[in-house]
């Protein structure tokens, strides 16, 4: 099984542990050995799977055609686990938009439990958090569009929540942020972030105008490309710097009650069009800084709006939710 799907712009492939093998990719029968052993197979995988085909690949597009792999699943009933493969070859935690294209490939090929909840497990190989991460899945419909709800759980705030070294703390609206150097030297206009973990680490840099918010085509632009990159990848693709394991990066505007706008540079793949917990990250730094209120909050990507649900309890966030939906592409 190898198929191609789409959810607001972010594009994976789901590819079966089979499927790899009988193309000679020598993974491993288990997910959690398979994380382990990432580096023997899953840049072959990526080739093979996510690669242009010679004379095939448009003009200024991004050098490969989809967003990365979505291995699995390696089970025949759930929970399933699975492996998110980015196209250097890393593995990332969770992937918001990756989920809901895993769900909904499950779905296709009628392994989603009836009337149930699914739980997906993912493996990754990064030491500073437990493997696998599990998120429980449910059937939905929103507006009029059938989809899926993920349960990203409780998030947690600020530098030690990503292992975020050498950062100074800013005050803003009576919240205390963090200067991220590497960050302002950049753009005068980005010098507040809140770090944020849902999963993943993120960095959201909150912007007072649209003129703050960087396009994708700035962010693949050389010089600023390369900043990005030595911020939000590990070594040694990056510095890692101010997280030796890699960052997310975004950048939000306030655009009205309940809608922010965003913008997204990911750890291992660059700017996307959109990012299932990105979105989530900046609805919880948007809630944090008292842009929103807990509710639903809509997050505005170039690839298209993410619904997210925050629940609070006693002042605190107690859990975040994230509906999504995806197509598969011919």
């Amino acid at each position: 099984m190898a198929r191609r799907y789409d959810a607001r712009g972010n594009i994976y492939m789901v590819v079966a542990p089979e499927y790899l093998r009988s193309n000679g990719i020598d993974i491993p029968d288990q997910a959690s050995d398979a994380a382990q052993t990432r580096k023997v197979w899953a840049l072959a995988a990526i080739e093979a799977c996510c690669g242009w085909a010679p004379g095939t690949q448009p003009p200024g597009s991004k050098a490969h055609r989809s967003d990365g792999l979505l291995v699995g699943p390696f089970q025949s009933s759930h929970p399933f686990d699975l492996l998110i493969v980015n196209t250097d070859g890393t593995l990332a935690e969770r992937s918001g938009n990756g989920l809901t294209i895993f769900s909904q490939a499950l779905s296709d090929l009628g392994l989603w439990p009836r009337d149930e909840a699914c739980l997906l497990r993912v493996h990754h190989d990064k030491a500073d958090m437990p493997s696998p991460g599990e998120t429980s899945v449910k059937l939905a419909q929103v507006e009029g569009m059938h989809g899926f709800w993920l349960d990203l759980g409780k998030p947690a705030f600020g530098p030690g929540a990503v292992s975020a070294e050498g950062v100074e703390g800013v005050a803003f609206n009576g919240r205390e942020l963090s200067h991220v150097e590497p960050l302002a030297l950049l753009d005068a206009g980005w010098t507040r972030s809140q770090f944020v973990r849902v999963g993943n680490p993120h960095c959201v840099t909150l912007v007072d105008n649209s003129g703050a918010l960087p396009s994708n085509e700035q962010m693949r632009q050389a010089g600023l490309s390369e900043g990005l990159t030595r911020i939000a990848y590990a070594m040694p693709t990056g510095e890692g710097r101010p997280c030796p394991a890699g960052i997310n990066l975004q950048w939000a505007m306030l655009e009205s009650e309940g809608r922010v706008v965003a913008r997204v540079f990911e750890r291992g793949e660059g700017p996307t069009a959109s990012s299932g917990t990105s979105a989530s990250a900046v609805a919880c730094a948007a809630w944090r800084v008292g842009w929103v209120s807990a509710g639903e909050v809509k997050v505005v990507m170039p690839g298209g709006t993410a619904p997210i649900l925050l629940e609070e309890e006693q002042g605190e966030l107690s859990r975040v939710r994230l509906f999504g939906t995806a197509r598969l592409m011919g």
